[in-house]
């Protein structure tokens, strides 16, 4: 069984060094990210936390866009938090945005001071890289407010894509412990179906990825 501590080292060997340059090489197939934040339409005062922050280059292009927000990020990784710390110092935006350590499944509100649960909590291409991206989502909707939203992008199932590409694309993401899961949206379905809340579902790029956002009930 892999314990937290195993995750924690697994994900700061993976970023110890990939950090310094992850911005700059993801920006060519993390693809739908922007249009996620656009879909956001964050009001004043709203809290929003991003699950698998990484480098915080997000949650800084969120906080820019809407700065009457409030932000906080966790992530895995100690070492990938070095860089985003300095990036949010960098930005100058350390009062609005706030970070931490955590798994996402056991981050709560509460770890950031919070007395309440979240309006909005984001993943943006963090569920394809957990092993156990189904209990993340089950938790995070624990941590979010009866009528908050959750947001998804993430790869799709690619099959208006040519097989070629997909395999190229699925041995490259492999490297980096990436899966495609096209069964997420499935089991946020089967969420809405059971009363739980409401779905809305894209595909974007020929189902190169996908955006979801779920409102819980």
């Amino acid at each position: 069984m892999t314990t937290a501590t195993d995750a924690r080292s697994a994900m700061d060997r993976m970023y110890r060094w990939t950090r310094h340059v992850y911005d700059a090489t993801r920006k060519y197939y993390l693809l739908g990210r922007d249009a996620l934040i656009g879909d956001l339409n964050i009001k004043a005062g709203e809290t929003v936390c991003e699950a698998g922050c990484g480098t915080a280059r997000n949650l800084i292009l969120m906080a820019n866009r809407y700065p009457l927000g409030k932000f906080y990020g966790f992530d895995a990784s100690a070492e990938m938090l070095k860089t985003a710390s300095a990036s949010v110092e960098k930005a100058s935006l350390k009062k609005i945005i706030t970070l931490d350590v955590a798994l996402a499944q056991e981050f709560t509100a509460a770890q950031f001071g919070l007395k309440a649960p979240f309006d909005r909590i984001v993943f943006s291409y963090s569920l394809s890289i957990m092993d156990d991206w189904q209990a993340a989502v089950d938790h995070a909707l624990t941590q979010l407010k009866p009528g908050g939203r959750l947001h998804v992008v993430d790869f799709g199932d690619q099959k208006a894509m040519p097989r070629w590409f997909k395999w190229v694309l699925g041995k490259w993401l492999h490297q980096f412990h990436v899966r495609f899961r096209p069964e997420v949206k499935a089991h946020f379905e089967a969420l809405e179906q059971s009363g739980q809340g409401t779905l809305a579902y894209r595909e974007v790029y020929r189902g190169y990825a996908y955006l979801l956002a779920f409102t819980k009930a």
